[in-house]
């Protein structure tokens, strides 16, 4: 073990884990899903766990796995091209006004949310968005698999979703005002995901391949169904980034409505996944690099790191780390499941943990608290040797699902 950055899981057969989790809690059912993850014959040089690992569907979120010849569309999972955007305006704390309810109800009629979609005839922006960029490769992928043609498509194009998705108006250090929000591929993408896991299990039955995990099924390169499924989650991961276009574009037009101020935006916003699949070199190698809950962090490039409701998120450099595959956190990471959450957690106790912050203060959210989630502070600590902090950011409104 490396006391300054991460630890070497190496009692198992294939290559090792390491996992940038020093001073994190890190549960033993984690461990078991990177030990299968990592006995996989395809896994090239050893899997990143980053410091917001916990348990998902058959491989890890908070996971780096570098693959060579074949993908593992669980690895990826059904939130296909889930990720962050954030955007800074020049409009200072000052220019808020101390009730922020009404910014708040401007965004929530913006932008659906939960599991809504639009329900009738797209807006202009949307339909034009979809018409452009998304629905000739969607007609190809629905030739090839029907299956995705009753699927909430472009009805869900620039809506958050539910679950752990958001959008915030944040201040950074300097008082200045960040919008920023998390989503990605919707009902379209989920359906995606789910329907390549399924024909990935049933080539593993075909070719009978035992497996630690059957959610662990592959698909070999060179087959046909690796090129379909590469294809659609490419296509899904551009799904999920122009989602998260139109949604921004509709919140800053909505606050600016609401507060009747004229304000400007960066040009150069950030908007990176962290549930995707992609091919990058590596230690001289063109491999396959699948993060699900982890953001690529080159040297210089900026990333996002979001806490949860109630806890600051930050604008991160990458430092390249080679060792973490150019890789970071996506978030926090889960100390609890949704059900223990909604369990052990009071409504008292949410209400106290988002002071300060416009935001849903019901029962409904109780999954979604700061205390369901790991220390912040912790999980940045654990990774000083794959970002430094460029913005730190706190939230004063936080739209739900």
């Amino acid at each position: 073990m490396d006391g300054q950055s991460y630890e070497v899981m190496s009692d198992h057969p294939g290559v090792p884990v390491k996992s940038w989790t020093v001073g994190v809690a890190f549960d033993e059912e984690a461990r078991r899903q990177l030990r299968h993850l990592a006995s996989l014959p395809f896994i090239y040089r050893w899997v990143a766990a980053m410091p917001d690992v916990h348990v998902g569907k058959g491989a890890t979120i908070g996971s780096v796995v570098p693959t060579l010849g074949a993908v593992i569309p669980a690895a990826v999972g059904v939130d296909i091209g889930c990720g962050m955007m954030a955007v800074k305006s020049s409009l200072s704390a000052a220019q808020l006004p101390d009730q922020l309810a009404g910014v708040r109800a401007a965004i929530e009629a913006a932008v659906p949310h939960g599991s809504a979609g639009w329900n009738s005839e797209l807006p202009a922006d949307v339909a034009a968005a979809w018409g452009e960029q998304l629905a000739p490769g969607f007609r190809e992928l629905e030739a090839r698999h029907p299956v995705l043609t009753k699927t909430n498509n472009a009805h869900h194009l620039g809506t958050l979703g539910s679950g752990n998705h958001f959008i915030e108006v944040c201040l950074d250090e300097a008082q200045q005002v960040w919008f920023m929000l998390h989503s990605g591929s919707r009902g379209v993408g989920n359906r995606i995901g789910n329907h390549f896991i399924a024909l990935a299990q049933r080539e593993m039955e075909r070719w009978m391949i035992q497996l630690p995990d059957r959610n662990l099924a592959y698909l070999p390169e060179g087959s046909e169904l690796f090129g379909e499924y590469v294809a659609a989650v490419g296509w899904a991961q551009e799904f999920a980034r122009i989602n998260r276009e139109v949604m921004m574009a509709r919140v800053i037009a909505a606050v600016r409505a609401s507060l009747g101020i004229p304000f400007q935006t960066h040009v150069e916003a950030i908007n990176c996944h962290h549930n995707y699949v992609t091919r990058e070199q590596h230690y001289g190698k063109a491999v396959w690099i699948t993060r699900k809950g982890a953001v690529r962090a080159r040297h210089g490039e900026l990333g996002i790191i979001p806490g949860s409701m109630g806890e600051r998120s930050f604008i991160v450099r990458g430092l390249g780390n080679e060792e973490s595959f150019h890789s970071c956190s996506h978030g926090a990471g889960r100390a609890m499941s949704r059900s223990e959450a909604k369990r052990r957690i009071t409504l008292e106790e949410h209400v106290a943990a988002t002071a300060g912050v416009e935001c849903r203060k019901d029962s409904g959210v109780i999954d979604e608290t700061p205390a369901a989630y790991k220390p912040i502070d912790a999980v940045m600590a654990a990774q000083t040797s794959l970002v430094e902090v460029v913005h730190t950011l706190r939230q004063v409104v936080c739209v739900k699902g």
